[in-house]
């Protein structure tokens, strides 16, 4: 019994298993780059992104690709655009079915049963044909100039044919446009001769405009440099002007500081002696003072040592606590003695200085008023005696006075020949004067002068004077025995 029971179970598996892989090749998976077209019993359907059971027999499948196919567009034959030139131009377009069921459908139908080369040629036929009408339409500048122009209609004027097949233009781009009679090469030399004589152009504008202003540029320098320049002598000369008024007002300080100076000076050495003899007469007397008090200390520091003995002899009597307490008593009233005497003597002392100070003071105060008004005293008293003495003067007098200087009036104007370290005389003997007979002559001769000198400038000759002279002298001589007489 258990025999036919696992046999049956072994069978139920091994169908189930069948089963399985039957249903598993039966069943498709489309990828997301490809469409799956299943046909048969029923009406053709496209699978995309999915699976599908495709029963065997009374059904089959076909996958088509959905990638994009990208091919170049060059027609062998030259093309001749809408100004009859020959061109040949090279593009590269980007094709691809169509992502819905219909366009994938027609696509089946158009290239299904087809290679991916026949599929190529077809479709680049449609391309070419397509670009040799728009390039006709055209001229070589709009082709060159404008190639998106170009791809946008190549797009539009496909599209209708490409969704006829299920497919369409994703992208359509010119790579090269070139001829045989140069005439693209032509075409931009206008151009470039008309920016080679713009740049030209520009480039000898912008020179003039460089010119002209370095020509500014150096004028306004110059005359910037010229004021600068007369600036400088301004500033120079202002500054050479207040150098040379400090210079004098310096010396004008330093003659009336060396005035001052001297006029202190003389007062300084007059009024010095005075106040050294009162300075040495304080100081002795400071030093008397300060010998008496240092004699009174020693006075009483013998007296305390005196009492100091005394209390040593007693504190050999009296008792250990006595003596003790009697030698502190003596110790601090001998200390406060001490410094009772140091106190009064440093006081003593303080008060001696100060009054020696006011004295001096004093004493400096008043020896500078006599010596001012001693000098002035004796300056008027030497002006009154001048005056009276110049208004006793006679004619007499001043001839007198005018005779005795006439020596060094004389040796003033000889003067100049002291300094002159070798004389050469030459003599013709013409002269009867000769040699160093010449020379004495001529010293006479300045001599002479002198009379005629004086007469120029006080207005009186001398003749007047001596006979004035003459006239006084009876007179003198009258006054001299009166004088006698009495």
């Amino acid at each position: 019994m258990q025999t036919p029971v696992s046999i049956i179970v072994g069978l139920v598996v091994v169908a189930t298993l069948a089963l399985l892989i039957a249903l598993a090749r039966m069943f498709r998976k489309a990828g997301p780059n490809q469409a799956i077209i299943v046909y048969g019993f029923r009406a053709p359907r496209v699978i995309k992104s999915g699976g599908a059971v495709i029963f065997p027999v009374v059904e089959t499948y076909r996958e088509l690709t959905l990638e994009l196919m990208s091919f170049d567009v060059a027609p062998q034959q030259d093309l001749y655009t809408k100004q009859g030139v020959a061109v040949t131009v090279e593009a590269v377009a980007q094709i691809k079915v169509r992502s819905d069921n219909e366009s994938i459908l027609t696509a089946a139908e158009q290239f299904l049963s087809k290679s991916p080369d026949q599929r190529e040629g077809l479709i680049r036929l449609v391309m070419e044909g397509h670009l040799r009408g728009i390039i006709g339409q055209l001229t070589v500048e709009q082709i060159v100039k404008e190639p998106e122009m170009v791809a946008e209609r190549m797009r539009s004027t496909c599209m209708d044919d490409m969704s006829k097949m299920g497919l369409e233009v994703v992208s359509f781009t010119i790579r090269e446009v070139r001829d045989k009679n140069e005439y693209i090469t032509n075409m931009g030399r206008p151009d470039v001769a008309r920016i080679k004589r713009d740049a030209e152009i520009a480039s000898a504008e912008a020179e003039r405009d460089t010119a002209i202003r370095r020509a500014n540029a150096l004028r306004e320098a110059a005359v910037a440099k010229a004021a600068s320049d007369q600036d400088r002598v301004i500033a120079e000369t202002a500054s050479l002007g207040k150098q040379a008024e400090a210079q004098r007002d310096l010396a004008i300080q330093k003659a009336q500081y060396t005035e001052q100076s001297r006029r202190q000076e003389a007062q300084a050495d007059k009024a010095y002696e005075l106040q050294t003899n009162v300075m040495q007469q304080q100081v002795i007397a400071e030093l008397v003072k300060v010998q008496q008090i240092e004699k009174e200390q020693q006075v009483k520091v013998q007296e305390a040592e005196i009492l100091r003995h005394e209390a040593e002899l007693i504190s050999t009597v009296l008792k250990g606590s006595e003596i003790e307490a009697k030698r502190i008593q003596n110790i601090a009233a001998a200390e406060k003695a001490r410094l009772t005497i140091e106190a009064e003597g440093r006081a003593a002392a303080a008060r001696a200085q100060g009054e020696a100070q006011a004295a001096i003071t004093r004493l400096q105060g008043t020896a500078e008023a006599d010596i001012i008004f001693s000098k002035g005293e004796a300056e008027a008293k030497a002006m009154n005696v001048k005056a009276e003495a110049y208004q006793e003067w006679t004619q007499a007098a001043v001839v007198d006075k005018l005779i005795s200087n006439m020596a060094e009036v004389v040796r003033a104007m000889a003067e100049p020949l002291s300094k002159v370290d070798k004389i050469t005389i030459v003599s013709t003997g013409g002269d009867e004067q000769t040699g160093v007979n010449k020379l004495t002559g001529d010293m006479t001769k300045i001599a002479a002068q002198v009379p005629a000198l004086f007469e120029a400038l006080s207005g009186m000759k001398m003749s007047d004077l001596m006979s004035n002279v003459k006239a006084m002298q009876p007179r003198v001589v009258e006054g001299d025995a009166k004088n006698e007489k009495n």
